[in-house]
């Protein structure tokens, strides 16, 4: 049973102590890397036999395969799947940034330009779920920042195939390339390249510890999005809240992970105790019961502080991934929040919307992250380069403050080359 703590009256750990993973697989991740670099697709082969059960002839999914899964999706998905990437499409178009110059009467010039990474490679899991939502997150602002090449990994199923929902999402949204495979050994493809798959620029998307270990292991090599947590959603609702909503929204994020956080912060008691109860009515009811069942008697909380101040207080420390404000007047804390990934606002709008329809990313900060990170956009598939011009007689005005300030760092060459030019 989730746990209720009164703010104030227990120590601050155990309000915002954060489970670790304990998983230690640095040394193996290593190894697979390694290995991926010095054999390159017969590796691939190899882990594919090993870890997804599959003996495979090619990686690359075909034309046929993507045309059969879509005939094999419901036609009513499709049309979901439509729907939800406009929405994906019309947020992230907002985002899409353009240079600029800034020209001065003695002849300088400087700027930006805003160039897209010419390959970005997408991360998509496979396991207990299949996520196409993932593949419309990561893909569709990668499209808008103007990637030429974006390249789409994820495991196969055992009959060598993958699942039709995410060939139907990486259709839609304008993947170049698929295939079949995952772990940390498609993500050592992607940074190194093979013979099949080729080495991209950028590696975003979520996946388990060796995927997230190998992310960062080859970061330097390639960028990557971020390290991905396990899955956080934090509910701040007060008396006026619903504890059947409240209960429905905190196992909607249990249900992914038993090491996914589900967290109430309330100002109400007898709301506390509500949605206490509530969780134990609705868990038995679902299809990851188990699942749910060992991320809240584990990592869920419950914590009632004394008024709404301190509610907003307690959030901004946790710094949450999905922030829900289940309050009569949202608006009037948005301000408030300085830490979240994503917020989502009044008493109509569970953190499921976010992560399939209305168009803001679903992939976000986790771990307290979002003091410092942001959600997955636009910017993470584009880089900046500035340029500068100064005419003869621009570079005459300054030459000599250049090189006195070179002077000032030891640098006497540095100094030399603007003065040469004045000989």
């Amino acid at each position: 049973m989730i746990q209720i703590f009164r703010y104030g009256e227990v120590e601050k750990d155990q309000i915002f102590a954060r489970i670790e993973p304990t998983a230690n697989v640095a040394d193996a991740v290593s190894e697979i890397i390694a290995n991926v670099r010095a054999r390159g697709d017969k590796a691939l082969f190899d882990y594919c036999e090993k870890f997804d059960k599959v003996k495979l002839t090619a990686l690359q999914v075909t034309q046929q395969e993507l045309d059969e899964a879509i005939n094999a999706v419901e036609p009513r998905f499709l049309e979901v799947l439509e729907k939800a990437a406009e929405n994906i499409r019309a947020f992230h178009a907002c985002q899409k940034r353009e240079g600029f110059t800034l020209k001065k009467e003695n002849g300088v010039m400087v700027g930006q330009k805003i160039l897209p990474v010419e390959r970005a490679g997408l991360y998509v899991p496979g396991g207990t779920a299949s996520y196409p939502s993932t593949v419309l997150m990561d893909a569709i602002p990668a499209k808008i920042a103007g990637c030429p090449n974006v390249v789409m990994v994820t495991p196969p199923g055992k009959d060598g195939k993958v699942s039709p929902v995410i060939l139907a999402a990486a259709k839609i949204a304008g993947v170049d390339k698929i295939f079949k495979v995952g772990g940390a050994q498609a993500i050592a493809a992607l940074a190194y390249g093979t013979e099949s798959i080729p080495k991209v620029d950028k590696i975003v998307g979520p996946g388990n510890a060796f995927v997230a270990e190998a992310k960062k292991q080859v970061f330097g090599v390639v960028s990557i999005d971020m390290i991905a947590g396990p899955s956080e959603i934090l509910v701040v609702a007060d008396a006026t809240a619903a504890p059947s909503h409240v209960a429905a929204d905190l196992l909607s994020q249990a249900e992914h992970d038993k090491m996914a956080s589900a967290v109430l912060v309330t100002d109400s008691q007898a709301l506390a105790e509500a949605v206490q109860a509530e969780l134990e009515r609705q868990i038995p009811m679902l299809e990851r019961a188990e699942i749910a069942r060992a991320s809240i008697d584990s990592n869920g909380k419950i914590i009632v502080a004394e008024d709404l101040t301190a509610v907003i207080e307690i959030a901004n420390e946790i710094a949450p991934e999905h922030l829900e404000l289940c309050v009569e007047d949202p608006f009037a804390y948005l301000d408030s929040i300085r830490h979240a990934g994503s917020v989502f606002m009044g008493k109509n709008c569970p953190e499921a919307l976010g992560d399939y329809f209305a168009g803001p990313n679903h992939t976000l900060p986790t771990s307290g992250t979002a003091r410092f990170s942001s959600p997955l956009s636009v910017d993470d598939f584009i880089k900046k380069t500035q340029f500068i011009y100064y005419s003869e007689d621009a570079l005459a005005e300054v030459a000599e403050d250049v090189a006195y300030f070179a002077k000032q760092e030891g640098l006497t060459a540095h100094a030399k080359s603007a003065t040469i030019r004045l000989d």
